[in-house]
Formats: structure tokens, C-alpha cells, sequence
């Protein structure tokens, strides 16, 4: 599948119907605590992970994350920052502008950001699972970045999709993409076709019945 047109495709859904997609295969992939830190636009994008953790002396370091930011060349990046620690930030307005400048999505952090006005201020998605003020520095060092890591549960490897709206944050594995895309587009003519037939008058006990959403996986199977 052409990557451009997985992408466009998968921001046609939201977090809910991919979620639900990821359920009927049953594979991994819905988050919960990860959410907008500002009111910031819906991302989708194919991640660049990043490992942090605590820093274990007194030596100067690279700011995390810069170097990851550095090196992107193409503009479908999101950010995907495992490793965040309690009540520490590992996200902030210079990041912000400089993603910006790099056409980078949006950045989802297992952790906390501060400056958040900053981030608000240059449109920059941000999510995760709070704001701080206390800086990472001293405290918080990149371990490592391109390789898999835990967020919120999930394991999300290098170039999966990511999709993150006002509902949460899902991550979709990128050799299962298209099949995740085939099913969420069905589920989403499915629920708007239940929408339609409730406004109609329709019973919504009988709308909203097991066997009606039964049907989405029953017409999967025959593919």
C-alpha cells in the first residue's frame, strides 16, 4: 500500500473506530492517559520513537530529543517519547519550534510537558499524560531512539501509524495497517448507517443489538 494513502485514509476515522478495528483483530494498539495538552489539532503519522530515562550522573549530555529531531527528513513524523518520569517534563516550547521547522506531525509523550503555552502558541500537537514545570534537564537523558518502545502499555515500534485526537492516542502496527484501514472504514458506514436509522425512529434497543455490530466482523471474514 502506498504509504501517502494509508495516511490520508487514516485520517479520515478517528481514535474511536480504529480502536474498535483493533479490537475485531483483536490486536493491541488503544492507549489510555494519553491525551491533548492544549486543544491542539488531531494527529496522524508514522512514529519515530525515542527511549528516555533518569540520568545516572553528573556528566553534560545532548538534550534529548534534539538529535531525533535533527536528522528527520520526510513531513509524516510524529513523535512517539517512551520513558517519561513522574512530576519531570521531557517536552518543551524550543522542541516545539524546532519540530515545527522539520514539518514533524505532533509529539505524544508517555510523561509530561512543560511550557505548554509555548507549544499552543506554534499550533504544535502535543500529547501525553500531563503538564509540569520542572525541567528535564540534570534529570532526564535520552537512552536510545528507532527502536520499540512502551507507551501507556503498548509496544510501538519504529514506523508504526499513529493517530491521537481529543479521545486519546492509538497506535496501529505497520504491517497490519491495511487491514486495520479496510475494517475501520467499514465500522465507520456501519455506525453511520445506525446513526441514520435511529434519527429515522428506528429502535435504538434494537440499532445498538450485539448482531449489528456481529455483522461488521461476519462481512470481514468473507473477505
Amino acid at each position: 500500500m502506498n504509504q501517502l494513502n494509508a495516511l490520508e485514509r487514516l485520517s479520515l476515522l478517528d481514535t474511536n473506530t480504529v480502536s474498535d478495528a483493533l479490537d475485531f483483530l483483536k490486536l493491541p494498539g488503544a492507549t489510555f492517559g494519553l491525551g491533548p495538552l492544549w486543544d491542539c489539532p488531531k494527529i496522524v503519522g508514522r512514529a519515530s520513537t525515542i527511549q528516555l530515562g533518569p540520568k545516572g550522573d553528573t556528566k553534560p549530555s545532548i538534550h534529548l530529543i534534539s538529535p531525533v529531531i535533527e536528522a528527520i527528513t520526510t513531513n509524516d513524523r510524529v513523535l512517539v517519547v517512551a520513558g517519561g518520569l513522574d512530576g519531570i517534563s521531557c517536552w518543551g516550547d524550543i522542541l516545539a519550534n524546532a519540530s515545527v521547522a522539520k514539518q514533524v506531525r505532533g509529539t505524544v509523550i508517555d510523561g509530561l510537558s512543560r511550557d505548554i503555552d509555548g507549544s499552543a502558541a506554534v499550533n504544535y500537537p502535543v500529547y501525553g499524560r500531563g503538564v509540569t514545570m520542572i525541567s528535564a534537564r540534570n534529570r532526564v537523558i535520552q537512552i536510545d531512539s528507532g527502536k520499540p518502545v512502551q507507551m501507556a502499555g503498548v509496544t510501538v515500534n519504529q514506523d508504526d501509524y499513529v493517530i491521537a485526537d481529543r479521545c486519546g492516542t492509538v497506535f496501529v502496527p505497520a504491517a497490519r495497517i491495511e487491514e486495520v484501514l479496510d475494517l475501520g472504514e467499514r465500522i465507520t458506514q456501519r455506525q453511520d448507517a445506525m446513526v441514520a436509522a435511529v434519527k429515522a425512529g428506528r429502535s435504538v434497543a434494537e440499532v445498538m443489538h450485539d448482531k449489528e455490530f456481529d455483522a461488521i466482523a461476519e462481512k470481514k471474514s468473507k473477505h
